[in-house]
């Protein structure tokens, strides 16, 4: 009994003495979940866009060194070391459209103001009417029944101007006989894009850019391409009618919603019109009335 005795006692002088619970402040809980959500958000966008097939040719590079470096291949291992810095600078070479588009979403996204409200601009007022929302279902159906192609481009937050300078301004009220027209087959502007912004049609045959994503089928021509790549880089919402099928399809966040009904159609608009309701409700409580704010968002 004291031979066993001892002997645990001197495994737990080896290894157990010194051994404590760490002290975990409030700060390290911050550090884990902003960590988690980096690479949550990393491998969101490495799988959503051409980087994940690279990825998989470096995943088995790593393997390829692992193996090297078990089996002590030390002249392998030699020239890796001296071409690593060489591999680096041709990483971000090769991610470069990646790179710069996950920057340019991660700057619209405007972080700070959503959390903190810290601009109201456009917060508290709707971006357009319902009126205009009416008029967009209608053209964009009534389109897709007669199989006419069109584009149509809704300004949110991020300005368009720069793609808005490559059509043709027209700067006129919405309406959906305007809309229709524009995209009717041999007029001057049925090729392109139409931008809208708040109430009005502003410039009409734009040129938007493609989308690169893998991901999209191979059927889809260059106006489902143009209207994916116009919603990669701004937080605008693109309506999207074919000319083949005459379906109606939207494009927002980088994500594409092929043949969507009316109801569908109409739902998006209004969470883009950010419109905010009063309803007058009274509570008769002690003789006085109350009145209640609700926002249908």
């Amino acid at each position: 009994m004291e031979a066993i005795l001892s002997r645990f006692s001197t495994f737990s002088d080896r290894f157990l003495t010194g051994l404590s619970m760490p002290h975990f402040r409030w700060t390290d809980g911050v550090e884990i979940l902003i960590i988690a959500f980096l690479l949550y958000h990393l491998f969101v966008w490495i799988r959503n866009t051409k980087a994940w097939s690279l990825t998989k040719g470096l995943a088995v590079i790593l393997i390829f060194v692992i193996v090297a470096n078990l089996l002590h291949m030390t002249t392998i291992l030699w020239i890796l070391e001296r071409i690593f810095g060489v591999a680096v600078t041709a990483l971000v070479v090769v991610f470069q459209p990646e790179l710069r588009r996950a920057l340019e979403q991660l700057g619209r996204r405007n972080i700070l103001s959503s959390w903190f409200r810290l601009d109201n601009t456009r917060i508290m007022g709707e971006l357009f009417s319902d009126h205009t929302i009416e008029e967009i279902i209608k053209a964009s159906y009534a389109m897709g029944r007669a199989k006419t192609g069109a584009l149509i481009v809704i300004e949110n937050r991020d300005s368009l101007t720069d793609y808005e300078k490559t059509g043709i301004r027209i700067d006129s009220v919405l309406s959906s006989a305007l809309l229709i027209n524009i995209f009717e087959h041999n007029t001057p502007l049925h090729d392109g894009a139409v931008i809208v912004r708040e109430n009005r049609i502003v410039s009409a045959t734009c040129y938007l850019p493609l989308s690169d994503n893998m991901e999209l089928s191979k059927d889809l021509g260059t106006r489902h391409r143009a209207g994916v790549g116009i919603s990669e880089t701004t937080d605008s919402l693109t309506i999207i009618v074919s000319e083949e099928t005459g379906r109606v399809s939207i494009a927002q966040d980088g994500f594409l919603y092929p043949n969507v009904d009316m109801e569908f159609l109409r739902e998006k608009l209004a969470q883009l019109q950010n419109k905010v309701v009063e309803e007058k409700r009274l509570f008769f409580r002690k003789g006085r009335p109350k009145n209640e704010k609700t926002s249908d968002r």
